[in-house]
């Protein structure tokens, strides 16, 4: 296929396809998907090899929001039936977090629900960073905690912190029919206040809640353009109790699409599969990982993941490999770049760290052919909450012949959503 040979050929050589690239490997078949997914699956592996960076949550503070993004589970007037807890002290976010690293992460990503820190809320994230790194200095910390208010992320930058998480999760045009309590332009703001003090910035989207395929596009461009280190991708999880609960657009091979396009629209850029990816690609989780270099491991923020050793048996059994604390996460040129932006050491891990690995990004035989509101409650990908809104009518959704979009309506699927009862916050052990 001529498009799959002009995709992979630009994404070798680091190279961001036109918009109507994009759009087209979301209009392939199913019939094609297997090619999108080598082809993509090249690219991944020009830049980083068969490594799987894994990455761990701890929810700081969960529920109570007064933000109404549409699709959180911890949105204001959510009745999902989540955990509600206030801050937890440092040694318990230590204790939660160190499960997580035991079991082969070497990012912790810090949640907390709320529209954006207090000052009080900075001097807590601060003492929870120091006691987390107290255990392992080496670990990676990123921070979730909504909008920023100014000289915020400079002051978690001094903390300790290496990354910021704020997703954008949907186009500009279509941002004010999921969020009412704050802007498309405010998200945008926090990031480049993030990047601004020398964090790693990590942003990424959310997929199925009735948008365009121009909409994907769209946000997806918009987060190059944003110089996000990291793209994380989550898939609407449809909580009951919340006004997305009937959304179900997605199926496993639309998710592949989705993912197929990220990664050549970032073609080194770590894209990490976030919340949703049980409930959506299900059994076809493997094939992810061709084409996304990053997961979060065990359970989400407000909903139940897979059990972690099946996320490490599924990750040796696809032929990858964990990626070590002491491995660079960005080929060695974006390495180097964010660096010079962070003033970090030019090795470290996604722009914020200061990594010891002398990896060089080219993956596996791809280098000859060469000349990036409080707790998200989609259960992953660490995005702050926002907003009420109303879903985009499904009829704008790019996946017309996808079986999944073709549920009844009033349909639950509450045997795909789990809503978590262990780990932070609760007296039982995490998932890792």
């Amino acid at each position: 296929m001529d498009l799959l040979d002009t995709l992979t050929a630009k994404g070798l050589r680091g190279e961001t396809p036109t918009r109507e690239e994009a759009l087209a490997v979301l209009a392939t078949t199913d019939d094609e998907l297997l090619d999108v997914v080598a082809a993509a699956g090249r690219v991944r592996r020009r830049w980083f090899g068969r490594r799987v960076k894994l990455n761990y949550l701890v929810n700081l503070k969960s529920g109570l929001c007064p933000e109404d993004c549409s699709y959180c589970s911890q949105r204001l007037g959510s009745k999902a039936e989540i955990l509600k807890y206030t801050w937890l002290k440092p040694d318990q976010a230590a204790e939660a977090a160190k499960a997580g690293v035991s079991g082969g992460a070497k990012r912790v990503c810090l949640v907390a629900s709320g529209r954006g820190p207090t000052d009080r809320d900075i001097d807590r994230v601060t003492d929870t960073v120091a006691a987390i790194k107290d255990a392992d200095p080496a670990v990676e910390i990123c921070a979730c905690l909504g909008l920023l208010s100014d000289n915020q992320a400079e002051r978690l930058k001094a903390a300790g912190v290496d990354a910021y998480n704020h997703n954008l999760n949907t186009s500009e045009g279509t941002y004010g029919d999921i969020t009412t309590t704050h802007t498309y332009a405010d998200r945008v703001d926090t990031v480049q206040k993030a990047h601004g003090a020398g964090l790693s910035a990590c942003s990424g989207l959310i997929a199925g809640m009735g948008e365009s395929d121009e909409d994907l596009v769209d946000v997806v461009f918009a987060l190059r353009e944003l110089g996000s280190d990291s793209v994380p991708v989550n898939f609407l999880i449809p909580f009951e109790g919340t006004p997305l609960a009937k959304e179900w657009n997605l199926s496993p091979q639309r998710c592949l699409r989705i993912l197929a396009m990220v990664r050549f629209v970032n073609p080194d850029t770590e894209v990490r599969i976030a919340g949703g990816r049980e409930v959506h690609l299900r059994s076809m989780q493997p094939l992810g990982l061709h084409l996304a270099n990053s997961i979060f491991l065990g359970d989400y923020l407000t909903s139940e993941g897979q059990a972690g050793q099946t996320d490490l048996d599924m990750i040796a059994d696809a032929g990858f490999e964990v990626e070590g604390m002491g491995e660079s996460t960005l080929p060695r040129h974006r390495a180097d770049i964010a660096a010079a932006a962070t003033g970090g050491c030019g090795s470290g891990s996604a722009g914020g760290g200061c990594g010891t690995g002398a990896v060089s990004g080219e993956g596996e035989g791809e280098s000859a052919d060469a000349a990036v509101g409080g707790g998200c409650g989609t259960g992953g990908g660490c995005g702050p909450c926002g907003g009420h809104g109303h879903a985009v009518p499904a009829a704008t959704v790019g996946a017309a012949d996808d079986k999944d979009a073709d549920r009844a309506a009033d349909e639950v699927r509450t045997d795909l959503v789990r809503v978590r009862r262990r780990g932070a916050g609760t007296e039982l052990a995490p998932n890792a």
